[in-house]
């Protein structure tokens, strides 16, 4: 059997999870998005078993093939960055996560009227300040929330950031506080944005006490690919 000890691991990050919504005082309900990675199909079907309806896929070819190797109605997240050129790929999940420039942004729409449904997307902050990471700046979002009204293929959900693997735990709350601060910026401009796609393995619990809507969790529930 896969991952014999994943249903524990869920309980265990969901009354973490709970206590940090209490901290937190937003009460807000918060989706475990159970991030397979470098993982075969067996951990979509062993999280599928243990209740997660929630899959997150960082490579559109990854995803795909693990879609055509398990046979459960699970809701497919792209977290990872999308190529202009594979937006079709889009068909296949509930919701983009990396909606990380206005290039991006204009290829999904075109393809969200062309399909006949919107894409429901999450605007990706850049919130940490490091080049290497991908996303919209805090001083680029108003313009683009602007922009974003106009573009009837898309869907504006929400905000999804990453923070510093090296930040402390000050700095996790300033840069999870700032995505709060500019999913407002989204929902003034008139977007349905009430997702808050942050945190990950090792920072969920500051994450969800400022806000979080989903987390995205890998090594968490399903430990380290060996």
């Amino acid at each position: 059997m896969a991952f014999p000890d994943l249903a524990e691991r869920i309980a265990e990050a969901k009354g973490r999870v709970e206590r940090a919504v209490k901290r937190g005082g937003h009460g807000q309900q918060v989706t475990i998005v159970a991030v397979t990675k470098t993982h075969g199909p067996e951990a979509v079907q062993a999280a599928w078993d243990a209740g997660l309806q929630d899959v997150g896929e960082n490579k559109v070819q990854e995803a795909l093939g693990k879609m055509q190797s398990v046979d459960v109605p699970v809701r497919w997240h792209l977290i990872g960055h999308l190529q202009r050129n594979k937006v079709k790929a889009l068909e296949h999940f509930v919701m983009l996560h990396a909606l990380d420039s206005s290039r991006l942004a204009d290829a999904a729409c075109k393809f969200g009227i062309e399909s006949g449904r919107a894409v429901d997307a999450l605007v990706e902050m850049n919130l940490s300040g490091e080049e290497s990471k991908g996303g919209f700046k805090e001083s680029e979002l108003r313009a683009e929330a602007e922009r974003l009204t106009t573009l009837a293929g898309i869907k504006v959900r929400g905000v999804m950031t990453m923070a510093s693997f090296t930040a402390t735990e000050s700095e996790l709350h300033r840069t999870f506080a700032a995505a709060r601060s500019a999913r407002d910026v989204l929902r003034d401009a008139g977007h349905p944005a009430e997702e808050l796609s942050m945190g990950m393995s090792g920072d969920y619990e500051v994450a969800v006490e400022e806000g979080a809507t989903m987390v995205r969790l890998g090594t968490t529930l399903f430990g380290a690919r060996e």
